[in-house]
């Protein structure tokens, strides 16, 4: 049984960014800093899901737009994201379960969006339990999203990795992956055992709160408790060459 959610705090307002908005833990998410009165920026994939985001829209979070799969579109979605301003914190909540787009949308996006958005004070990488089946391995990736390579529970390690690697490399800011648990979402699936508000609590706790143990970075956290992942995630070799791959498929170094 989890530990009764630690304290948020009350008074510093925050401007978050979080993708994959229109449902699921992005818009629970979003919905619940709102309620809090953080300034919210969403994102949606296309024109056509604004009217998912209206709920949202209605309550005063800002709209961007870009579709996770497509290089040129992140790019542009970053453009939108810091003509708004800087951001205290971005969480890249957006994911998928499985196709060609899968490298694309949960590891490539992630690492191109964290590159070329301001950096901000904090930011939140969405993993999954399932990372500890991934293969310490990127040999044979296809990070175009031409080919079907890598299973989820790659991807889900590779972006855990980034996030321990961002951790590293940027001391300035604090970087954390959290493992939502098996929630009841549309990728969840309606019969999922977890508790879908503790899906959300840990990243709007890590975004905004100044509860000392949320003022850490390099951790992986499920239901605001931090535990240990697979090795490979705090392995500096593979971090190392993860990044080189990230940079040599979207020609963008991580500075």
């Amino acid at each position: 049984m989890p530990n009764a959610p630690r304290g948020r705090n009350a008074g510093r307002k925050a401007r978050v960014f979080v993708t994959g908005s229109a449902d699921g833990l992005g818009h629970a998410t979003a919905k619940t800093l709102l309620a809090e009165g953080h300034e919210v920026v969403v994102h949606v994939r296309s024109q056509a899901r604004l009217s998912a985001v209206k709920e949202l829209v209605d309550q005063g979070a800002v709209t961007t737009i870009g579709d996770l799969s497509d290089l040129a579109r992140i790019r542009g979605l970053a453009s939108q994201v810091n003509a708004i301003g800087p951001m205290d914190a971005v969480i890249h909540n957006a994911g998928v379960l499985s196709g060609s787009q899968l490298l694309v949308v949960n590891v490539v996006a992630p690492y191109l969006l964290t590159a070329l958005i301001q950096r901000p004070k904090r930011l939140i990488y969405l993993s999954s339990s399932m990372h500890r089946g991934g293969r310490a391995s990127l040999a044979g990736m296809d990070w175009s999203g031409r080919t079907s390579t890598g299973s989820y529970s790659d991807s889900k390690l590779f972006v855990t990795a980034l996030a321990a690697a961002v951790a590293r490399r940027w001391p300035d800011i604090l970087s954390n992956a959290v493992d939502p648990g098996w929630v009841p979402t549309k990728m969840g699936g309606p019969s999922a055992p977890d508790d879908l508000r503790l899906g959300h609590l840990t990243q709007e706790w890590l975004a905004t709160s100044d509860d000392p143990a949320a003022l850490t970075s390099g951790g992986y956290w499920h239901h605001q408790q931090r535990q240990q992942p697979q090795a490979a995630v705090n392995d500096i070799r593979f971090q190392d060459l993860l990044l080189a791959e990230l940079s040599h498929a979207t020609s963008t170094k991580l500075a």
